[in-house]
């Protein structure tokens, strides 16, 4: 998509410092049919690598997540995430891989694995199952990771990559890096290809809509937590500046 620079909301080279270490913002949106909200890459000089996505209500394609944080130790942290935009229980996932069943939800049960097979055949299929498979080998070691929170959990996709400790050495980082891009193409499939997925006028954009906003201050939350245990005080506006204006949705596809 067509993206606009939003300069209001980027931080220019040489204007802020996170943890004594230079700190860079773009900040970008796609108003219109791509409708993308928020764009977000943040890099600080040395300590962390970052891309953040926000979809508006006329697609259902997931929000994505991509960061790589390094560590005082030589390791680095790893994740990647696209984030569904409508509620397939994954929070309630057990340890198993398996989901409560109707014997503990009820007809619930049913409108959770409908909402799952849909997001399963649209985005995560096979294909990007074998993607997370091959990253995670290619990384070269680490330990898994998993939600750090509430908010976390309940913004999770089934399918994120979540590794710490990995061994910071030139064959990783070159992996990672390649993986980050690789991550950001099936995005990027998914966004231009508008005839699956986009959302018809009315009472799905508006469902989009509803569903989308408090799982944003969610995500927002989510990452006020990690960027603080991180980066202690200034993780506080780092989260602020990364996540972009929560209330954003671009319904309509006007900026």
């Amino acid at each position: 998509p067509e993206v606009t620079e939003k300069p209001e909301q980027s931080w220019a080279p040489g204007a802020e410092t996170v943890a004594g270490a230079p700190a860079v913002l773009q900040a970008f949106d796609a108003p219109g049919p791509p409708n993308v909200a928020w764009i977000s890459s943040l890099n600080i000089e040395g300590k962390h690598s970052s891309l953040t996505i926000l979809n508006g209500p006329l697609t259902d394609v997931p929000h994505f997540v991509s960061r790589c944080v390094l560590n005082d130790d030589k390791t680095f942290s790893f994740f990647v995430d696209w984030r569904p935009r409508a509620d397939g229980g994954y929070a309630m996932r057990k340890p198993d891989g398996s989901y409560p069943g109707p014997d503990e939800l009820g007809r619930e049960a049913f409108t959770y694995s409908g909402a799952r097979d849909n997001l399963g055949k649209k985005f995560y299929t096979p294909e990007l199952e074998a993607f997370c498979e091959a990253t995670i080998a290619s990384l070269g070691g680490g330990t898994v990771g998993g939600p750090t929170s509430e908010f976390d959990k309940e913004t999770r996709g089934p399918l994120a990559i979540d590794l710490v400790d990995v061994p910071l050495t030139e064959a990783s980082l070159a992996a990672a890096v390649e993986a980050r891009s690789k991550a950001a193409e099936f995005w990027l499939g998914w966004q231009l290809d508008l005839d699956a997925h986009a959302h018809r006028p009315g009472a799905p954009v508006n469902s989009q809509y509803v569903f989308d906003s408090p799982k944003k201050q969610a995500m927002y939350s989510s990452l006020l937590e990690v960027m603080k245990a991180k980066y202690g005080e200034d993780g506080i506006k780092l989260a602020a500046a990364d996540s972009g204006p929560l209330d954003e949705g671009y319904v309509g596809g006007g900026s």
